[in-house]
Order: C-alpha cells, then sequence, then structure tokens
C-alpha cells in the first residue's frame, strides 16, 4: 500500500511511504499570484505530482493522511483564510482523483511519536532516529515539514496501514 502524508500548508511537504519506507518526499509546490506576489498551493503542479507517482498503482491501493489543521489562536485572518483554502485545494484534489482519503488531527500523531509540548523541530530530530538512511533530506531546520509529512505517513502505517 502506497501512504501519501501531507503537511498541508504553503510550506508543507508531501511524502510517499510503502511499506514501512520513504519513497520521496516534496516540499509543498506553491505559485506566486497577483501584484503582491503572495504565495498559494499550486494544485494543478500538486496532482503531477501525485499522478506520476501513483500511475503503476491501482487506486484502492493508495491511503492520503492528511493532517487535519483548524484556525489557531493569535493567527491572522488572512493568514487562516489562506492555510484553509490550501487544505482545501488538497481535500478537493483527493477527492478528484478518487483517492481513499482520511485525516489526522497534529495531537494524535504527534502524541503517538512523543512529540507533545515540543519544540518545531523535534519532528526533524524523530524523523531521522527512525529513518537514518533519509537524514541528508532533513539536515536543514526548515525541513521540519518535510519530517511531519514523514511521520503523518509512518503513524498511518504503524496504527492502520498493516491491517
Amino acid at each position: 500500500m502506497l501512504i501519501i502524508g501531507i503537511d498541508p500548508g504553503i510550506s508543507g511537504s508531501i511524502c510517499f511511504f510503502e511499506n514501512g519506507k520513504i519513497l520521496d518526499v516534496i516540499e509543498m509546490p506553491i505559485m506566486t499570484e497577483g501584484k503582491k506576489n503572495k504565495k498559494q498551493v499550486n494544485g494543478s503542479q500538486i496532482y503531477n505530482e501525485i499522478t506520476k507517482r501513483i500511475k503503476q498503482i491501482e487506486k484502492t491501493d493508495i491511503k492520503v493522511i492528511i493532517e487535519q489543521v483548524s484556525a489557531m489562536p493569535g493567527q491572522g485572518v488572512t493568514s487562516m483564510f489562506n492555510f484553509g483554502q490550501s487544505f482545501g485545494i488538497l481535500k478537493g484534489l483527493c477527492s478528484a482523483m478518487q483517492l481513499s482519503t482520511h485525516f489526522v488531527r497534529p495531537a494524535k500523531w504527534k502524541k503517538y511519536f512523543n512529540l507533545i509540548n515540543s519544540e518545531k523541530d523535534a519532528s526533524r530530530t524523530k524523523a531521522i532516529q527512525i529513518f537514518p538512511y533519509f537524514s541528508s533530506n532533513l539536515a536543514k531546520k526548515k525541513d521540519s515539514n518535510k519530517a511531519d509529512a514523514i511521520l503523518i505517513a509512518s503513524y498511518y502505517y504503524e496504527t492502520f496501514g498493516q491491517e
């Protein structure tokens, strides 16, 4: 079974995970729009990235796991709207592609990996511990979003994927 773990948002990532192993992790495809060059998720490129990796796989053997995000206290209205828009694009794309989609709250997967109340970078450290062969792809602090996508996919694989 191919598991696609997604950390949504402009700085998110997408992990392609199969049989307990990381196949690939990409940064969220983005594009700019308008006079202010505001960044937004590039739905068309996400579609292309997923499609090229699932060509030879039966859709019944694919599970997409998206971190279920919600508004956070203190977050601005515009950034909340943009974050929700990114989440909606991912949800709509998976639905249109007829891929089995599941949602996991951050608290759920973070608790599983003992990351509750830890620094953002702790997920990167945990991913390197679990998948040392992938550590060169998680060398920078900004790679914590890749680590989140990896851990989201790994969480699903370890808790539901082997049934």
